[in-house]
């Protein structure tokens, strides 16, 4: 519809080029945008005040010679000029009949577009880091990302879903060595486990694992494990300079070998479990990217060597500090601590340093909400590099809350009391957890209702969606069951006999699903869809309510059988960028 338009305007200006009243270089960007009010037309262009300097004309006036030479549209019934020199158009019937035509033709591509045609984008999301099992707030982050990264695809960009993997790094380092205390307890110690270690379940099936395969071949008493380490803070001490020494003090007594065997026991075990996770979820990754390479391939050096070069870093207490306060970041961050080994956020430097590398034209974060405060050094970091920072884009998600009978639950990997994604989907099912986790925008604060997302009801939103698709195969079936065929041609000859209010407002509704898609895609807000969803249901489900589908009249009915199915072909092709299933029963 609105490229209909568009190509209107189009003709129109040049129309107004050749005679001169424009200039002649002038190739201006066209908008068009639906109308809020339908009093003022079903669409408005604001393309008079935009030209209105160039040509040296009033808004108004110039108004006026563009719809002059607009050419005639059968989609289009009147033109109106209104306040300072908007373009408001009234389109015909027909124009929206036509875009059951168009559904029925494009189908699956239907509210697909080339807006992002020749532009690659890379969207990290996720990226937990593989210390535990991933939990209900991970699945947010993981629903919105792969629907972002589906809208840009829909929308004609070259999308590269990834997922960072953390699998080097101190809270690795905290994981093996969780592990290899549970390891001991297995061997038979009695130890005082610490109290910033992993604690879930899922701590003791690793170790057992390692158990099972090595025996007690790693063993080494829990006296000689401890001894002499500082205190931690139930003895006063610190818990941080505790864990830290405990760390060195197994790596010491393993050895290398057996060390890494033990981290990498750990690290392959919970990453696979969020591999297989995530896959069940529907969601796929075009790679999974080690932070252990940025160290093996010399990029975290590389980067460092950058800033160094560039002056950006400078040395303090044996450490090695960015200057990030010179980009508007709250305080300097190091890079390489006192004992020589370089930091996480040396190692997030090397990672955006290295996307951009990659030839990305912008790169998508999609990072928790706790995460906030770590955008401005980054960007920072890439600016000091010599790299645009406008080409990272970070979008923050809140971590959703589970209520489940009323009651919160709780989510610490550290403790190991959470509800993981897992748990969740078998109790609520795929489709209502990634539709539940996007109908909010991602910065705000949602609270899953698990009571809600297992009703049957019209309450229930995804379930009013998907019913509504169920629905229009019932009336499929029922056509069958009656001994009655579908004529899409005959429906496509008949459209004008769809002159009901339900028929035009659903038509109307139809006709907007390209621009929702588009919208969604560009302002990175996979709500926008999930209402339009439940808004093109409600449309349904009133027509289905007050009207017959199944009538006497062959043309009326092949021309609403036309109208629903093209309105089941935009639920599913909807709920497809969702991730969410379009059944054809309930």
């Amino acid at each position: 519809m609105k490229d209909h338009l568009s190509e209107l305007l189009t003709d129109a200006l040049s129309k107004l080029r050749a005679d001169g009243h424009l200039p002649a270089d002038l190739e201006p960007a066209i908008t068009i945008e639906r109308t809020r009010d339908r009093s003022h037309g079903d669409f408005a262009s604001n393309l008079a005040m935009v030209l209105a300097k160039a040509a040296r004309s009033k808004p108004r006036d110039l108004a006026g010679l563009i719809v002059a030479a607009l050419p005639d549209s059968s989609l289009v019934t009147r033109i109106e000029i209104a306040g300072p020199g908007f373009i408001n158009f009234f389109l015909s019937k027909a124009a929206y009949q036509a875009v059951i035509g168009d559904i029925l033709c494009s189908g699956e591509s239907y509210g697909r577009s080339t807006q992002g045609k020749g532009h690659r984008i890379q969207v990290e999301f996720v990226s937990a880091n593989p210390t535990g099992p991933l939990h209900v707030g991970h699945g947010r982050g993981a629903a919105y990302g792969a629907a972002v990264a589906d809208l840009l695809e829909a929308a004609g960009y070259k999308v590269h879903r990834e997922y960072y993997v953390n699998d080097a790094g101190r809270q690795m380092d905290i994981l093996a060595a969780s592990v290899y205390l549970r390891y001991l307890d297995l061997c038979g110690e009695t130890l005082d486990f610490p109290a910033n270690g992993y604690q879930g379940d899922y701590v003791w099936d690793i170790a057992a694992g390692i158990h099972r395969q090595n025996g007690e071949r790693l063993h080494h008493p829990a006296t000689e494990v401890f001894l002499e380490l500082p205190p931690d803070e139930s003895g006063g001490g610190d818990k941080e300079s505790h864990i830290d020494a405990l760390i060195q003090r197994i790596r010491e007594l393993l050895g290398e070998t057996d060390y890494r065997l033990v981290f990498d026991q750990g690290l392959d075990s919970i990453l696979a479990n969020i591999r297989q996770d995530l896959k069940e979820f529907g969601v796929v990754y075009d790679e999974w990217f080690s932070e252990r390479s940025l160290e093996e391939n010399g990029s975290v050096q590389q980067a460092i060597d950058r800033l160094q070069a560039a002056g950006h870093l400078y040395e303090k207490n044996g450490a090695i500090w960015f200057r990030s306060t010179d980009y508007g970041d709250e305080k300097d961050r190091v890079v390489v601590r006192d004992n020589g080994q370089t930091t996480y956020f040396a190692s997030d430097i090397a990672y955006h340093m290295h996307k951009l590398e990659r030839g990305y034209d912008r790169v998508i974060d999609v990072w928790g909400a706790d995460h906030h405060g770590y955008v401005p050094r980054v960007k920072a970091a890439l600016q000091a590099l010599g790299d645009d920072p406008s080409r990272l884009d970070v979008l923050l998600v809140q971590f959703a809350i589970l209520y489940r009978g009323g009651e919160k639950a709780q989510m610490s990997t550290r403790s190991g009391e959470f509800v993981t994604l897992r748990e969740l989907r078998r109790e609520v099912g795929n489709d209502a957890a990634r539709f539940f986790y996007v109908m909010r925008k991602c910065e705000q604060h949602m609270d899953f209702d698990l009571d809600l997302a297992k009703s049957q009801s019209s309450d229930n939103p995804v379930y009013y969606v998907q019913y509504a698709h169920a629905r229009i195969a019932s009336v499929f079936r029922q056509l069958g069951e009656k001994g009655l065929q579908w004529d899409p041609e005959e429906g496509a000859a008949s459209l004008e006999a769809l002159q009901e209010a339900h028929e035009q407002a659903l038509m109307t509704r139809l006709s907007s699903y390209p621009e929702v898609v588009e919208n969604a895609a560009l302002s990175h807000e996979p709500h926008l869809l999930t209402h339009y969803l439940r808004d093109l249901a409600n449309d349904f489900h009133t027509y289905y309510n007050a009207h017959i589908f199944i009538v006497d009249d062959t043309r009326l009915r092949n021309a609403r059988l036309n109208l629903i199915r093209a309105a089941q072909q935009v639920i599913a092709n909807g709920l497809g960028l969702l991730g969410v299933s379009a059944p054809e029963s309930m």
